[in-house]
């Protein structure tokens, strides 16, 4: 969802390939993006805009009146099932296209309030308490909200507070019964028997939750660098012809130290899959998406997201957030929510990057553009004016020497410093030159429509909120969004965050990263590409933190990776995805390596001989690496044993995910013993089928096959993606968890440290996983000593002698 939907990006290449051959080289040899935007515009027709209008109307974003009732109900059955998750993403969805102070938003909310409840978020259902009652929630229901409110403060330490909820709920039924006999004779049970848990809690000292992360605590570098307020005194700043700009360490750097800690400038929310097309009644959608579970604004994961008040998708973790998103560029974008899911995220972004502009004086800008270079590029970073305009002091102070001196490197202002602004993001290299005259009338045509769009709301909606640089200046806003669109190609960063998944009770979970938003972050844009980087780069809501993922001494280049990893693919596929996408050729010490290697490849990937077992060399066919056997084969046909014994492996994944491990046991263990007669042990397909049977004896709750098993998984891993990696640190955490489930406290405190040791230096102290290694370690450590006590090997005898303890 990056780029528009498939349809108009094939509506708009057919587009280009029947335009005639003049107009198609006028575009193609403009030398300016102000001449590509605007020649891309004259050729935007009225049936285009139709034929966008149509693929936007697909999307429901709108409120729907008839929805907020089918979401209640499916909410209903998920709860009575007592799948409360279900139940609270459906009441969110409800929630998301009731109108304000209506019957179907308090019934919702309310609804919510009750899942929330069982999940055990007391804050959150407080929470939708209150916003059910503001929204006028029917007085007959009020007693069992207001119960409810009790409980919550009950649970929460706050026994005065329940206590007068309490007594409110008694004169309420002084007042006279709102309910059915039955239901207000239970009510009147659970409310005597709160009462006594109230005034028991009464006598104790009151109690706060904690907070529910600290994460961002420990996101503060030590020493602030002068030069880069976003970047610790480590790191500085360099340029050269060749490389660009660059970070140099400015010291001897050890593992896991912060070297940058920067908010997006603009980050959008990734929709995933194609969002919910519109669908007849009583179908609407009930998939749950990023949208349904991350703030539109900041990220946050959230089970009650407030909606925003004129559409059904924008959703945010609290009021404050969605004010806020409504002031700097939700007001714009509100009307436009399937226009801009149909042009893709990068046109979205390229809208909020302008809008995020307007703090930074960008009428003021616009204004000097328009009446000092009419006829040259306002987007090309040899124009003076702009970058002087873009550095403008708002005070005026220093005016004359703007007008004297130039910025040292691009994107820093005239004292030098490079801050994560508006200032940084417009010099972030498009790369126009590099990218196909096809993509570029795509971006064109998709800004062009977008910015009519925008104008077209701005006039028959007088009351929405109009971008300060629409209107006579349009042109050059085009222009520069368009730059920004092509900038994201090689600039964008993916926010992603780490999920969990596993079985609640097996207590054991898998990790994986998912892409959760886009963003554009100035300074972590400055770091080069290298196959095997130096740093590890992690997010805490749109927060992204760069730290050393190994010792870099003074003068060496901090380097990323931009996807392309040593331990994922060949030298040869890093180099062409590096070319086609990000236009260079790597010549990192890893592809000098591999370039100059004689292995036939990463032993992750090696076959071997079956009849000695030693690795195979060769190209289309693989001779035995032994001297003294002579065994070949040709390489097509273990590719065909490797295709079908993959095949194999994902059923016995699709048995594991339907709760069936004992099948998914035989059939994996089948697998394994092909595999071994033409499978390196270290094969990346070999662990997959150990961490898939370490999984299956978990589900049985066969904690010391399942650790022996992906103990043989985490070989692999170590081999493929390093022993001090980050998917190392995450197997350690699973098996920490089987040592502890299997009561084995020598071996679990033993992954525990290792774990703990991995993580920090990617993530830092608050990590969600090193929270929960240091839980487990305290339980254990607390643990009374038992004489003799058993280790893995019987932990039916281990749990029986801990539940017999005085």
């Amino acid at each position: 969802m990056d780029l528009p939907v498939d349809e108009w990006k094939s509506y708009v290449f057919q587009k280009w390939s029947l335009l005639p051959k003049s107009i198609q080289v006028t575009i193609s040899t403009a030398e300016t993006l102000s001449d590509i935007f605007l020649h891309s515009s004259l050729l935007l027709q009225p049936e285009d805009e139709m034929f966008l209008k149509n693929l936007s109307r697909g999307y429901l974003v709108e409120k729907d009146p008839n929805a907020p009732l089918f979401y209640r109900e499916e909410g209903n059955k998920k709860f009575q099932q007592k799948d409360y998750m279900g139940a609270t993403v459906l009441y969110s969805k409800g929630i998301s296209h009731s109108r304000p102070h209506t019957a179907d938003i308090s019934l919702c909310y309310g609804n919510r309030s009750a899942a929330l409840f069982h999940l055990g978020q007391y804050e959150m259902c407080l929470k939708d308490i209150m916003r059910a009652q503001m929204h006028g929630y029917p007085e007959r229901l009020q007693p069992k909200m207001l119960l409810r409110k009790a409980e919550c403060l009950v649970a929460l330490g706050r026994p005065q507070e329940a206590s007068q909820t309490i007594r409110d709920l008694e004169r309420s039924f002084a007042a006279g019964p709102t309910l059915a006999g039955a239901q207000f004779q239970i009510l009147q049970r659970n409310l005597c028997r709160l009462k006594m848990k109230a005034e028991e809690k009464e006598t104790l000292t009151e109690t706060f939750p904690a907070a529910l992360t600290k994460a961002l605590e420990d996101m503060d570098v030590k020493e602030e660098n002068g030069q880069i307020p976003n970047a610790s005194s480590s790191v500085s700043l360099c340029t050269d012809p060749l490389r660009g700009r660059y970070l140099v360490a400015t010291k001897d750097i050890l593992p896991g130290e912060l070297l940058v800690k920067e908010d997006a400038f603009v980050s959008v929310l990734h929709p995933g899959e194609r969002p919910p097309l519109r669908l007849p009644e009583s179908e609407w959608d009930t998939r749950v998406t990023n949208g349904d579970l991350y703030c539109h604004r900041c990220l946050v994961h959230t089970l009650a997201p407030v909606p925003c008040g004129g559409c059904s998708y924008a959703k945010y973790c609290s009021q404050d957030c969605m004010q806020q998103a409504w002031g700097l560029y939700h007001s714009v974008e509100c009307s436009l929510g399937g226009l801009l899911l149909t042009l893709g995220v990068f046109c979205h972004i390229a809208l909020r990057s302008t809008l995020l502009a307007r703090p930074e004086d960008a009428s003021r800008v616009v204004r000097k553009l328009c009446g000092e270079i009419r006829n040259k590029d306002p987007c090309s970073p040899e124009s003076e004016t702009w970058v002087q305009a873009l550095t403008c002091d708002l005070g005026g102070e220093r005016e004359e020497r703007r007008k004297t001196r130039e910025p040292p490197i691009p994107g820093c202002d005239l004292n030098g410093k490079y801050e994560s602004n508006y200032n940084a993001v417009f010099h972030l290299l498009p790369h126009t030159e590099n990218q196909s005259p096809e993509h570029r009338f795509l971006c064109a045509l998709s800004v062009s429509a977008l910015c009519r769009q925008l104008e077209a709301a701005s006039c028959s909606e007088p009351t929405v909120a109009r971008p300060a640089v629409l209107g006579s200046e349009v042109a050059v806003w085009g222009a520069a969004m368009l730059k920004h669109m092509l900038q994201l190609r090689c600039n964008a960063q993916a926010i992603t965050t780490i999920q969990h998944t596993g079985s609640e009770e097996n207590s054991v979970t898998n990790s994986r990263q998912v892409r959760l938003a886009t963003g554009l972050f100035p300074v972590v844009s400055l770091l080069n590409h290298s196959c095997s980087p130096n740093t590890s780069v992690s997010f805490v809501s749109t927060v992204a933190t760069v730290r050393a993922s190994q010792q870099i001494g003074r003068g060496e280049e901090i380097l990323h990776c931009y996807g392309p990893h040593r331990s994922r693919m060949g030298a040869a596929e890093r180099r062409q995805k590096l070319r086609s996408q990000y236009f260079f050729d790597c010549s990192c010490p890893a592809c000098r390596d591999e370039e100059h290697s004689a292995a036939a490849g990463p032993r992750w990937e090696a076959f071997c001989c079956t009849r000695c077992g030693a690795l195979l060399q060769g190209d289309d066919v693989l001779t035995c690496g032994s001297m003294s056997c002579t065994e070949s084969v040709s390489r097509g046909h273990l590719v065909s044993r490797l295709q079908d014994l993959q095949q194999q492996v994902g059923m016995a994944q699709k048995l594991l995910r339907n709760g069936k491990p004992e099948r998914a046991i035989q059939l994996l263990s089948g697998c394994r013993r092909d595999a071994k007669s033409f499978l390196s042990g270290e094969h990346s397909l070999v662990g997959q089928m150990e961490d898939g049977l370490a999984q299956a004896y978990a589900a049985s709750g066969d904690w010391q096959k399942s650790a022996a098993h992906l103990q043989k998984s985490l070989q692999v891993v170590e081999v493929q993606h390093g022993p001090s990696s980050v998917e190392m640190g995450h197997e350690l955490f699973k098996l920490a968890q089987l040592f502890f489930n299997g009561f084995a406290i020598p071996e679990a405190l033993n992954t525990i440290r290792k774990a703990e040791e991995v993580l920090m230096v990617h993530f830092g102290p608050w990590n969600d996983e090193i929270q929960e290694l240091q839980k487990m370690k305290s339980c254990l450590l607390d643990l009374p000593p038992i004489p003799g006590g058993p280790s893995m090997q019987d932990p039916k005898v281990f749990f029986q002698q801990l539940t017999t303890l005085p």
